[in-house]
């Protein structure tokens, strides 16, 4: 025990150490619920002062390393308990045997290093399995409908009332639809939707050529 704690408190782990510490304050105050670990993943986003080459080839190292997928910290915890772990265990077996304070700074920065390379590897095939779980789906939104067919459900179209239905993959969705000719469309008919009115809720519909 006495050696882990030398190895944790000394070069390099110390480093780790420092940087574990604050990550176990994160999630203690994500678990009382002061700060929110979720998002889509690791977004690079355009800030208004931000040089677009620069973060597209930051967003190109984070995919091509394969920490994409999960929220930042989910793999920023990674990568520090791994690279500690790495780092202290090297600690404890390796640097007992370097003998001089340079060869230790030396060998210490190595041993830095690889333990930060290694956890990368590691822990890109950690969260592997993990994307699953923070899968966002974008829901349908209502101008997506114009263009596509839709087939009428009621007995008549009019400026006033209609329904019919949009096939989507898994399930058909019903919507409220309204024609400027009325008794021109029928229960079965297949209409294109035209446009789609945000304050009445409704979308313009005309026959089928």
């Amino acid at each position: 025990m006495d050696r882990l704690i030398e190895a944790a408190t000394g070069y390099p782990t110390a480093v780790l150490s420092a940087l574990l510490l604050v990550v176990l304050v994160y999630w203690l105050l994500a678990l009382v619920g002061w700060v929110d670990f979720e998002s889509s993943g690791i977004d690079v986003e355009l800030q208004a002062d931000g040089d677009p080459g620069e973060l597209s080839t930051l967003a190109g190292y984070v995919v091509a390393l394969g920490l994409n997928g999960v929220p930042f910290s989910v793999v920023a915890s990674l990568l520090v308990l791994v690279a500690w772990t790495i780092s202290c265990l090297a600690g404890e077996w390796l640097m007992p045997w370097v003998p001089t304070m340079v060869l230790q700074l030396l060998v210490g920065t190595g041993v830095l290093l690889v333990s930060v390379a290694l956890a990368i590897f590691i822990t890109a095939r950690l969260i592997r399995p993990l994307r699953g779980l923070f899968v966002t789906h974008q829901a349908v939104g209502n101008a997506s409908f114009i263009g596509q067919p839709c087939t009428i459900l009621s007995l008549k179209v009019d400026q006033r009332s209609g329904y019919a239905q949009v096939a989507q993959r898994g399930a058909n969705i019903q919507i409220s639809v309204w024609t400027p000719d009325a008794n021109r469309l029928t229960k079965g008919d297949v209409t294109r939707i035209l446009d789609y009115d945000e304050a009445s809720g409704r979308y313009l519909v005309e026959a089928q050529p």
